[in-house]
């Protein structure tokens, strides 16, 4: 059975792999979104249909207007897992066999990956937490709340306001930088090989 509340490593993994597949395919950027805008209380068992209500006047109903998903390009993703490869080796220890490796080797490998993974992210991005308020700070979500901002996660029943603790205070994106490509650069090659002579 899946872990439904992840530790720190599980939902870094876990915020790797949503943030690289849904740069890099649509239909899953698509699906990761019905999730976000989907409703979190849990699924109620089916009514049965009420016979309509005489109405005054004849009403046209409201046809939600068609969403199209934005084709993602890969580039972007292709750009920034480059230079995760080429200031933390992240491809090299994601890719690396630590089955053999004691737990010391193991932490010391990461503290090298996590300190390249943080230049890249502050030298590339400027990111900021989406909530200010300190975890385990109780909060009150009124009515109309920002759904794709917050999760609620736990036992969510009835409708808003909702009262509970900051678990966790997200991450939002306010400012990217990444490098301009030439044309004829080769997105898909990450990292080059390399031969010493």
């Amino acid at each position: 059975m899946t872990d439904l509340n992840p530790g720190f490593f599980g939902r870094m993994s876990i915020a790797f792999g949503a943030f690289f597949g849904i740069l890099g395919n649509a239909s899953f950027a698509g699906r990761v979104q019905r999730l976000r805008e989907a409703p979190h209380a849990p699924e109620a068992a089916p009514v049965a249909p009420q016979p309509p209500k005489p109405a005054a006047a004849p009403v046209q109903p409201v046809q939600p207007a068609p969403s199209a998903l934005k084709e993602a390009s890969p580039v972007a993703a292709l750009q920034l897992l480059g230079l995760l490869q080429r200031d933390a080796r992240f491809i090299d220890f994601v890719e690396e066999d630590i089955a053999n490796y004691s737990d010391a080797d193991i932490g010391a490998a990461a503290r090298l990956v996590h300190d390249g993974c943080r230049a890249v992210l502050r030298e590339h991005f400027t990111v900021k937490p989406v909530r200010s308020e300190a975890e385990g700070t109780r909060v009150t979500l009124q009515e109309g709340f920002d759904a794709a901002a917050v999760r609620l996660t736990g036992n969510v029943v009835g409708k808003p306001p909702f009262s509970g603790s900051i678990s966790h205070r997200g991450w939002k994106v306010e400012d990217t930088r990444l490098p301009k490509l030439a044309p004829s650069h080769d997105a898909s090659i990450v990292a080059p090989a390399e031969v010493e002579l």
